[in-house]
């Protein structure tokens, strides 16, 4: 196991945030979950130091050893069910704001639809939304899971992925670091999102955006076909234009671009 170089230092997170640090727990997700149904405040912030069921999208399991950042964090805005989903963007570039902060200009940061954040091209951090709503569609609460590969990165994965410190970040750089940056950047960026809607963030993720104007591949669960990749429209759908020069938003799926991924 790779040591934390930040291991014995508490985060200091801005006065928004109310950290719960917990040396293990089963998955940050399954307790900010189980902390929002029992009324925990917005800005409560799970932060473990080792996960012992992990999941990310569709309940797959999440990879990640010690020196890695494992974090989920309450929200409540006062927003449809249906806009929180734009959170996963805000999160994804207040993330790479955050790596850009503390890592080499060497490590070039872009975003891979619809949750991924990608270090020199691999995947090096993953997001997951899950969250609960009420009977006229508002939003109840919505947590934002992030982990991030800092010091390890799973090898057997369809597409390939990286770490920090694999991709040149000095060893000094620990999970405490990236987590007091992403805490400040995010507030930041959901300030922004609160007071100005989606449009700020969604042209901060397409300016990074993995794949833009390419051919891809789009899977879905009685379906696939082919496109190129054009953005986001106002809500976050990919948007494709297809062979025959029509368009296509799709809302969520599974993304395969010519690089593999």
């Amino acid at each position: 196991m790779i040591p934390d170089p930040s291991k014995d230092r508490a985060p200091k997170l801005p006065p928004a945030y109310r950290l719960v640090q917990l040396d293990e727990v089963d998955s940050t997700n399954s307790e900010a979950k189980r902390r929002a149904a029992q009324g925990a405040e917005d800005g409560t912030l799970i932060w473990a130091r080792r996960q012992t069921g992990a999941y990310g999208r569709q309940g797959q399991p999440w990879s990640g050893g010690g020196g890695d950042l494992f974090f989920s964090l309450i929200t409540r805005p006062d927003c449809r069910l249906a806009e929180a989903a734009q959170l996963s963007f805000i999160s994804a570039v207040a993330l790479g704001d955050a790596v850009g902060s503390v890592a080499p200009p060497l490590i070039e940061v872009t975003y891979k639809w619809p949750n991924d954040v990608l270090f020199n091209g691999r995947k090096g951090a993953g997001i997951l939304l899950e969250s609960k709503g009420d009977d006229a569609g508002g939003l109840e609460w919505l947590v934002i899971g992030i982990g991030v590969n800092i010091a390890s990165f799973p090898t057997e994965t369809r597409f390939p992925a990286t770490s920090l410190q694999f991709e040149g970040c000095p060893a000094s750089v620990g999970a405490v670091d990236l987590l007091e940056a992403f805490s400040r950047h995010f507030l930041s960026r959901v300030n922004s999102w609160l007071e100005d809607g989606f449009a700020p963030g969604r042209q901060a993720w397409l300016r990074h955006a993995h794949g833009l104007s390419e051919e891809i591949e789009v899977r879905l669960p009685r379906e696939t076909f082919t496109g190129r990749f054009e953005g986001l429209d106002s809500q976050g759908a990919l948007r494709l234009v297809l062979a025959d020069g029509s368009e296509r938003s799709v809302a969520a799926g599974e993304v395969y671009f010519p690089d593999g991924g």
